[in-house]
């Protein structure tokens, strides 16, 4: 029988394996911007935004001190954090860039923006904001469509002056 999950579900947490806790509360608090919800004793953490119980777990439980993940294996890809407005998207890619992060890429998919880097960890993460619904691509027959093409980064930050 035919299932639909209900269109209201969300994508609650994600939890990662990290070598170094603190390392990674440096990046992702320090760096990112997320509030520290609760430590776990000395081998977990919980993080968030808006002091949600939390939007990230970190965990050291298998992985303290290991190398990251090998790149071309079966695994978690990235885990995608959403901005609210373009501005904040501006905002953080200039902070990242005043602080010497490197960038694996930056995208415009037509429905989306979106800066990529990884954490210390190796772990891949997409900074982006969604444009408005009604601003998606459509093809011929009104269905929506995603593209990849450069992220105008100037215009980007030009948001920022506003």
């Amino acid at each position: 029988m035919s299932y639909t999950v209900p269109a209201q579900t969300r994508i609650g947490h994600v939890h990662l394996k990290v070598s170094d806790l603190k390392r990674s509360l440096d990046f992702y608090c320090g760096l990112l911007g997320f509030e520290l919800m609760l430590m776990y004793g000395e081998q977990a953490a919980f993080i968030s935004a808006g002091g949600y119980h939390h939007h990230i777990g970190l965990n050291t439980w298998h992985s303290k001190g290991m190398p990251p993940a090998p790149e071309n294996t079966a695994g978690l890809y990235h885990v995608a954090i959403l901005y609210p407005e373009r501005k904040d998207l501006a905002a953080i890619y200039k902070r990242l860039s005043s602080a010497g992060v490197q960038f694996t890429g930056f995208a415009d998919h037509g429905v989306s923006e979106a800066l990529y880097l990884n954490d210390p960890d190796g772990n891949g993460l997409e900074l982006y904001w969604d444009r408005p619904r009604e601003q998606w691509p459509l093809d011929a027959e009104g269905k929506m469509t995603m593209y990849t093409h450069r992220l105008d980064l100037a215009g980007l930050l030009r948001e920022l002056e506003a």
